[in-house]
């Protein structure tokens, strides 16, 4: 592992107080964080990232499939998914450390465009995620957005360059193709991202699979079959745990009841709702919103609102 990035990433923790949680830098969508023992599983919505451990290792299921990665391996998220991560190797004399930088999929266009040679395609669908190694660099790309987060005025003129390298590096690296997949109007991939989009901006709205599959421009059996090519799940399951996430949300951070979260995310009957909610989770609502607090506070040493706690 490249000792300078751990050594920069340890400094800024230290730098902010130390200890372990979550580490918020000013550089848009790159957090860093620390955990002294291992955590249980969470879910929620991956936007397209990367995900990188530099100590440890985690573990991240979406739809049936596992993923596990350890020390200089990233987990890269290309498409909105669902999904439930937990850290499974961790001690206080061997803390987790890892960070998330999300992706500019505009910038991946661009960088598309500008490449002389693009990757290739695979003729399947291929999952919307996958592991892969941190060569040395996309470590030094990231550890330019370290020292920039010791200097906030330096963002707005360095951070566009820094992750212009790091697409670069993805789309340049064995997994090209897999990034790039995202970036091509014409690609089953971008296609389903677009249905994706629908169900998330009408999150409380009953819809049809050709619905979809319209706005996928595909005919409902080739949608269905290559939405749960890439996301492991079907548009059905993907919208169920999208709107149980979602309600789960707004419960432990806005304060809203059970039957207020349920009627937002587009349920009827708020038994129903509970019944799902608590085989997704494995948790009724109220309980799960505690353990969520619990979780955050393990996370970030600091407490939800109080508003928070109220709800549940």
């Amino acid at each position: 592992m490249p000792s300078s990035l751990f050594e920069a990433v340890t400094s800024y923790m230290e730098s902010q107080g130390g200890g372990q949680g979550l580490f918020p830098t000013p550089v848009p969508g790159f957090n860093i964080i620390r955990s002294f023992q291992e955590v249980m599983p969470n879910r929620k919505i991956y936007q397209p990232s990367l995900c990188v451990v530099l100590q440890g290792a985690k573990q991240i299921l979406f739809g049936n499939e596992t993923l596990d990665y350890g020390v200089m391996e990233c987990l890269v998220v290309s498409i909105e998914l669902p999904g439930t991560g937990r850290i499974i190797k961790a001690s206080a004399d061997e803390p987790f450390v890892g960070l998330t930088v999300e992706l500019d999929v505009a910038v991946i266009r661009d960088m598309v465009e500008r490449l002389d040679e693009p990757p290739a395609l695979p003729a399947g669908g291929g999952p919307c995620a996958f592991v892969a190694q941190v060569d040395e660099p996309l470590a030094e790309c990231i550890q330019r957005l370290v020292r920039m987060s010791d200097t906030p005025k330096a963002i707005p003129i360095l951070y566009p360059s820094a992750m212009r390298d790091i697409c670069y590096w993805l789309l340049s690296g064995p997994h090209g193709a897999d990034i790039c997949k995202l970036s091509l109007p014409a690609s089953n991939t971008e296609r389903v991202a677009r249905a994706i989009h629908l169900l998330r901006d009408n999150i409380a709205q009953p819809m049809r699979i050709e619905q979809l599959a319209e706005a996928a421009h595909m005919s409902p059996s080739s949608f269905h079959q290559h939405f749960k090519a890439l996301t492991s799940m079907t548009p059905l399951q993907y919208q169920k745990q999208l709107r149980l996430l979602e309600a789960r949300r707004l419960m432990v951070t806005s304060a809203a009841s059970v039957a207020d979260a349920s009627y937002k995310v587009g349920y009827e009957s708020a038994s129903q709702f509970s019944r799902e909610y608590s085989r997704m989770f494995g948790v009724a609502p109220k309980r799960d919103v505690l353990n969520q607090h619990r979780l955050y506070r393990t996370l970030t040493g600091r407490d939800l609102p109080a508003a928070s706690v109220r709800s549940a």
